[in-house]
């Protein structure tokens, strides 16, 4: 794929610009953003639950040993506890059963929850969805100087991006014209990897959110390197020194530089350099359907692209524009002009689903009678509730 165009800034700006550098060097104290906190907290446990979930519904029988899904415990982030208290914790989701007495524990999902998960593949079935997922990995893809990405840097933002649990086979096979698979030399691993590439810039594509407000959604209308200002919004009780509000007028008066551009000749500690590691920040941000993700994923994805620690930079001098959760065990960034107060602005179809998935995790069941069973370690014998099976 040809490489990403460089900025007209080169040649519209005098050459002090680009390495212009004014930010006052104090630090920016960090406040806690109750309503934020509240959209974070809500999804505790989700993205585990609908991994777990998805194991089950592409295992022939529809469930699974518990021992089997033991193993994924570690790579799901799930906390210091047993699979089976963890699956005994979601009784409305989950159901643990006998096939017989000579067998293990097996897991398989509830009915209200197996019939989100059909509702969840009828909106991944959808037209419209499938091309709104294949847009957003083609930005994400565009937003690298190559076009390229490993899958395992891919893979963190999936689920963010609203992508199908099997998009490798069931989605990006069905887009040749936008997507190829090619090996690149990974330097963490210091290995060939597999990874995505787009097979052609696609012009239609490289205008950011901002860029698209500033023209009203009229692209004929859309002129380069104008002075965009991102918005911000504090909490209450979050106050900014004098001197430092001083420099973020300044600053947000420089000119906006897309994401969709190469920056990279900006010297990285200038201002202008800075204004584009946000801009990058905030396009990625607004590819995701739920418009946060964890910080380390960002962070993974900047050291992919060379961005080193500017993307740590942006959001601890830019509170204003992001807010870093620290709840459900990890740090999440938020892009804040997208929620009122805990509520998205603008939600899309998979967040509604999410939502649902939620309630039903939340959900009582007390229709359900628990039973006393004895199962056998190997150890000692532990008495956990098991319920009754009537499809057995």
């Amino acid at each position: 794929m040809a490489p990403k165009p460089p900025p007209l800034l080169a040649a519209k700006f005098p050459h002090r610009l680009h390495s212009l550098r004014t930010f006052i060097n104090v630090r920016v104290k960090w406040v806690p953003d109750p309503f934020l906190d509240d959209a974070v907290s809500k999804e505790k446990n989700l993205k585990q639950i609908l991994s777990f979930k998805n194991q089950l519904v592409h295992s022939p029988s529809k469930s699974l040993p518990l021992s089997s899904l033991s193993l994924l415990k570690p790579h799901l982030d799930l906390p210091t506890t047993t699979a089976l208290k963890f699956f005994q914790k979601y009784p409305s989701f989950f159901t643990l059963f006998q096939p017989c007495p000579s067998l293990p524990l097996h897991v398989k999902l509830t009915p209200q929850a197996l019939t989100l998960h059909k509702e969840e593949s009828a909106i991944h079935g959808l037209p419209a969805q499938r091309d709104d997922a294949v847009r957003r990995l083609a930005k994400l893809l565009m937003l690298t100087n190559a076009g390229k990405l490993p899958f395992y840097v891919i893979n963190r933002f999936k689920f963010d991006l609203g992508l199908p649990y099997n998009y490798e086979t069931s989605l990006l096979a069905d887009y040749p014209e936008y997507f190829q698979v090619c090996e690149v030399k990974d330097s963490v691993a210091n290995k060939e990897v597999l990874a995505l590439e787009l097979v052609s810039w696609r012009k239609e594509l490289a205008v950011s959110e901002m860029e698209r407000r500033s023209c009203g959604g009229d692209l004929l209308n859309l002129k380069k390197g104008m002075c965009l200002r991102f918005s911000m919004n504090f909490p209450r009780g979050f106050d900014l020194e004098k001197r430092v509000m001083n420099w973020v007028e300044q600053w947000q008066d420089l000119p906006y530089i897309s994401p969709y551009e190469d920056a990279f000749h900006f010297a990285p500690s200038g201002d202008l350099a800075e204004k584009w590691a946000v801009a990058v920040l905030h396009e990625l941000l607004w590819l995701l359907v739920s418009k946060k993700t964890e910080r380390d994923n960002l962070f993974c994805l900047g050291d992919y692209l060379g961005f080193g620690d500017r993307f740590k930079r942006a959001l601890r001098r830019h509170p204003g524009i992001f807010y870093v959760s620290n709840k459900i065990r990890t740090q999440t960034v938020v892009l804040r002009e997208t929620y009122r107060k805990d509520f998205l602005v603008e939600r899309h179809p998979l967040m509604g689903m999410r939502h649902r998935y939620i309630h039903l995790m939340n959900k009582s069941n007390d229709r359900r009678k628990p039973v006393g069973v004895v199962a056998f370690g190997s150890q000692r014998k532990t008495k956990v509730n098991l319920c009754i099976d009537n499809d057995k």
